[in-house]
């Protein structure tokens, strides 16, 4: 999957080796016929696409071709739309609104084919998380073609891709309720749903979950976020896999206490990735309840923040790599695995590298579960929160390093001036400081007030992930730099089970938009940019090629009086990066205002790199914020790029890009 092939000539040089993609492009499994049948272009989420009839030389020369408003699909016309479509048949295929509505779109005038509105009723009002990123396409070759939805109320869809009917043979009259078989003798559908699509792997539905935020829950239980297999002709559940496993299955001796018995969350929110050729589905999973504290779940708690292999067939457990042990930094598996083939020391590897919220790049063999380069276990510092019980060593890959900084020290402060500097300095000075993996700490009353988190719980890396060009064999993530204070103090009475609760993060002075970044001297981040980047990464060495800021810096940054007269020209945006990449270009959608809600917050401009170089060769804005990764496709012999536009108070829409 995804796939840069070099032959028997290993010894071969990187550009005598680009020259022969065009001989094996046949042998990938990225998108193609000009199409994007998957979330990321194919099932690998290599979010790459061969086109080039959009260049360096024309990009410039893009204009609207069409749009598309998704005002009229719920109640909150300007939510946050992370959605992805894809594109079979010159159809394109997406979900719109809270409600996710299934659509249909013609692909070269945005003309509304379909929609299929699915009441759910109550069911549909209470849920665990609104915001959705897409759908899955099946066909079997002849006149099936199905579209798989999953519904806010955590119901799969199974509709005719040419009507948008639901299928009467496929579940029950077309639904599936997915919140049967998950060890719970009673699952409320708030507390799981799903926030990005299904992946169809060869004839095998496999669907992950999401739940209701676990930065600060009201009990030790919740439902588990169990991984399931369906047939997509009938919708039949074939077969559960455990992330919490039960007694006598393989990691259950990692929950100590029984705590398997009542420990939820632990499921896979973001998208998957797959290999068709080998039938194996690569499941990234979250954090168990609950994000900042683990003491009512002692062990290493497998397979939480695990990457894990299943056959997509069965179920079984291929291989498994924990990459953080017994997790109380919220660092779960957010962003999809990108599948490659590529030449590393002389040897053709299939592989599957996996952005982190900790900005490490994890890459092992995708067959055996070997890393490709050593990780090592390290002693990490220990908590001393009363009840807690943190691992003694953590996994540290040893390349590709890091493309974000990781954990917090006196050189990471803000330093424009030496003003801002000893502000800087003052104000870290309430707060712990150490490298990646330093616990969360109690709030001490005229003592410290917490540890300063870098990255913190948001990333790094998250769900927009990474693109990789098998056409060079580099890997391009995205990444935001900023530290949040994460403090636990003592659970006040009347909050259930839960012994403890956070501050930071998602509440107090570390809570989201402004306040999340900009905690630092007067209103400014607290710590040194870029504050944002994208990271190319050469996949045969792993090592860096390049790094770039994300775009330019916010406009409460530029607008400061205290930084009058400094170059603010490499500071970048603390967004998250939409990336896409073709045979010639890399697209990059700023982000959609996650860490700043001041005036600048957010970002509206659609760049597009020189992916060799890391040079802009265009830039433009856009109505409002990119909310979700840009596609492309080709449809009656034209080139468009399409991308999900979205803000505070402007309604979401698709806009697609073409050459005049």
């Amino acid at each position: 999957m995804g796939a840069l092939k070099f032959g028997r000539g290993l010894g071969v040089a990187l550009a005598a080796a680009v020259l022969a993609v065009g001989f094996l492009r046949a042998e990938q499994q990225t998108a193609v016929n000009g199409e994007w049948r998957f979330y990321g272009g194919d099932a690998g989420s290599t979010k790459y696409s061969p086109l080039d009839q959009v260049n360096a030389q024309n990009v410039s020369s893009l204009r609207v071709a069409w749009r598309w408003k998704a005002e009229n699909f719920g109640p909150r016309p300007d939510f946050n739309w992370e959605v992805t479509p894809l594109m079979v048949k010159n159809t394109l295929y997406f979900t719109a609104g809270t409600r996710r509505v299934p659509v249909a779109v013609d692909a070269a005038t945005g003309e509304t084919l379909w929609t299929a509105r699915f009441d759910e009723g109550r069911r549909g009002q209470n849920v665990a998380r609104t915001v959705n990123r897409g759908l899955a396409y099946w066909s079997d070759g002849r006149d099936d073609e199905r579209i798989l939805s999953i519904t806010p109320g955590f119901q799969l869809l199974g509709l005719d891709a040419k009507t948008g009917r639901l299928i009467e043979g496929f579940g029950a009259n077309g639904v599936v309720d997915l919140t049967e078989g998950l060890d719970r003798e009673t699952v409320d559908a708030g507390s799981i749903g799903s926030t990005s699509p299904a992946i169809v792997v060869n004839d095998v539905i496999v669907v992950g979950a999401a739940h209701v935020g676990g930065s600060n829950p009201r009990s030790k239980s919740n439902t588990p976020g169990y991984i399931r297999g369906y047939d997509v002709r009938t919708g039949k559940k074939i077969w559960t896999f455990r992330t919490i496993p039960h007694p006598g299955e393989f990691g259950n001796e990692t929950w100590e206490e029984k705590s398997w018995e009542y420990t939820g969350n632990t499921g896979a929110w973001a998208p998957l990735s797959a290999d068709p050729e080998l039938g194996y589905v690569y499941i990234p999973v979250e954090t168990p309840t609950g994000d900042f504290y683990g003491g009512t779940r002692p062990g290493n708690n497998l397979f939480a923040e695990s990457l894990v292999c299943l056959d997509a067939k069965t179920g079984r457990r291929v291989w498994h790599y924990q990459l953080v042990h017994h997790g109380i930094w919220d660092w779960d598996i957010a962003s999809p695995p990108i599948l490659a083939d590529v030449t590393i020391d002389g040897r053709l590897r299939k592989i599957v590298a996996q952005p982190t919220k900790q900005a490490w790049l994890y890459v092992f063999d995708r067959v055996t579960g070997a890393p490709i380069w050593p990780i090592e276990e390290r002693p990490v510092p220990q908590t001393d929160v009363p009840g807690e019980k943190t691992s003694p060593t953590q996994p540290f890959p040893t390349r590709p390093a890091a493309y974000d900084r990781q954990g917090v020290s006196i050189d990471d402060l803000i330093d424009f001036t030496p003003e801002l500097r000893k502000e800087a300095i003052e104000i870290a000075s309430h707060y712990r400081l150490g490298p990646i993996f330093t616990p969360p700490s109690l709030i001490v009353p005229g003592g410290t007030q917490g540890t300063l988190m870098l990255p913190e719980a948001q990333g790094g890396a998250n769900w927009p992930g990474g693109a990789y060009d098998p056409e060079t064999g580099i890997l391009f993530v995205s990444s935001v730099t900023n530290t949040i204070p994460l403090a636990l103090e003592v659970n006040p009475a009347g909050r259930g089970d839960w012994p403890v609760a956070s501050r930071g993060g998602s509440a107090g002075r570390g809570g989201r938009g402004q306040e999340r970044t900009n905690f630092g001297p007067q209103g400014l981040p607290l710590i040194r940019p870029p504050w944002g980047r994208i990271t190319a990464i050469d996949m045969h060495t792993g090592d860096h090629v390049w790094m770039k800021a994300n775009g330019e810096a916010p406009d409460f940054v530029k607008n400061h009086p205290a930084l009058k007269g400094i170059d603010l020209s490499n500071v970048g945006r603390p967004e998250r990066a939409m990336l896409m990449v073709t045979k010639t270009l890399l697209f990059s959608g700023g982000g959609s205002g996650l860490f700043t809600t001041a005036p600048g917050g957010g970002d509206n401009k659609l760049r597009v790199y020189d992916k060799k170089t890391g040079t802009v060769i265009h830039e433009r804005a856009l109505t409002a914020n990119v909310t979700g990764v840009p596609m492309t496709y080709m449809a009656n012999g034209k080139q468009y790029v399409v991308l999900p536009l979205g803000a505070t108070g402007v309604p979401a829409e698709l806009v697609a890009l073409a050459l005049p």
